[in-house]
């Protein structure tokens, strides 16, 4: 799992092959992996990924500031904060199976690390931070649009997936949201929650996550998702 083939094998899912291959390995390499390895704290991906957190604030801010010409300060501030957050990370990490390809101790392996959205969304900001090392900013700035500003109003609508879900409920009269915890279940390092959000007296989806909290918005991003597809089925 861990071979430097299977980097490579990163390597050509990402379309990018790092000439320095040590500055890959080093965004790959977890805590938790470097401590069971008596590696020296420098070499984890710590550090690499404190430097892709900015590379990737000014790309998004760029990005925001060129393409919404009309938006004031404020909105553009949210849609950085929504594209940034631990979940977008994540699942944009989750689109590269980079996962897979983690450096992580026995321990974090084996209570499900691999799939931990805060894990993979430091993982994420490293591999940015790599390739800013070894190329700069441009190739930096290539991969963040490729694998991150792609269908940027989905991962916006996330970030707000209750908010805009209560609203929907408001614009129908008699109808409410609510959200009833259906199942709790892994020890307490690793604990999985399951949401059900109804929709007035209608259940719409379920939402997992590692928090009550977490659950409830994905809940609600899948309830978003298939109201609005319905919408668009009636007015065909």
């Amino acid at each position: 799992m861990n071979s430097l083939k299977n980097f490579e094998e990163l390597e050509e899912i990402i379309d990018y092959h790092f000439k320095d291959k040590k500055l890959l390995r080093m965004a790959l390499t977890h805590s938790s992996y470097a401590n069971e390895h008596r590696m020296k704290r420098v070499e984890n991906n710590e550090r690499v990924e404190f430097l892709g957190d900015a590379v990737l604030e000014l790309i998004i801010s760029d990005y925001l500031f060129h393409t919404y010409k009309t938006k004031n300060e404020g909105k553009l501030t949210k849609l950085r904060s929504s594209l940034v957050c631990e979940y977008t990370l994540a699942m944009c990490a989750k689109d590269i199976s980079l996962g897979k390809y983690l450096l992580l101790s026995k321990g974090e392996d084996m209570t499900g690390g691999r799939e931990r959205d805060s894990i993979l969304s430091d993982a994420f900001e490293s591999v940015i931070g790599a390739i800013y090392l070894d190329r700069g900013f441009e190739q930096a700035r290539i991969f963040v649009e490729k694998y991150l500003l792609q269908d940027v109003e989905d991962k916006t609508l996330f970030y707000d997936a209750k908010t805009i879900l209560q609203e929907m409920a408001q614009r129908e009269a008699g109808r409410g949201v609510r959200y009833e915890l259906v199942e709790e279940k892994g020890p307490d390092h690793c604990k999985e929650f399951t949401v059900t959000v109804y929709f007035g007296n209608r259940a719409l989806c379920n939402g997992i996550g590692r928090t009550k909290k977490a659950a409830e918005q994905m809940a609600a991003y899948e309830a978003i998702k298939k109201l609005k597809a319905e919408q668009r089925e009636r007015c065909i």
